[in-house]
């Protein structure tokens, strides 16, 4: 369980760059392995963990065990260069799972 409501953003520095504005605590690991590491550290302290959508595909698997958790609410966001379509793909997943039909995009 999260100890307080701080948010998180993870990705590389001109993503993140607005979000520190706004007195989240930002991180820009160096790659997959460092992703991963700093997910799992930060899992206990914060709220909402925000991150790039191209570091988040990298490390599925993690973000894919914190969704049986309460917390954090690990959410997939686009990158400065725009989305790549990971953050969407997984919310279908999800509603197709809880409701047992894609009501979202009807395909």
């Amino acid at each position: 369980m999260a100890k307080s409501g701080k948010i998180a953003v993870i990705g590389d520095k001109d993503s993140v760059l607005a979000f520190k504005a706004v007195g989240a605590e930002t991180f820009s690991p160096s790659g997959q392995f460092e992703t991963n590491d700093l997910v799992k550290k930060l899992k206990d302290d914060y709220a909402v963990i925000f991150i790039t959508e191209d570091l988040a595909e990298q490390i599925s698997d993690t973000i894919d065990k914190l969704k049986t958790r309460a917390y954090p609410a690990v959410i997939p966001i686009p990158a400065g260069n725009g989305s790549n379509g990971f953050g969407m793909r997984g919310i279908r997943k999800d509603v197709e799972k809880a409701i047992g039909a894609d009501i979202l995009f009807g395909d």
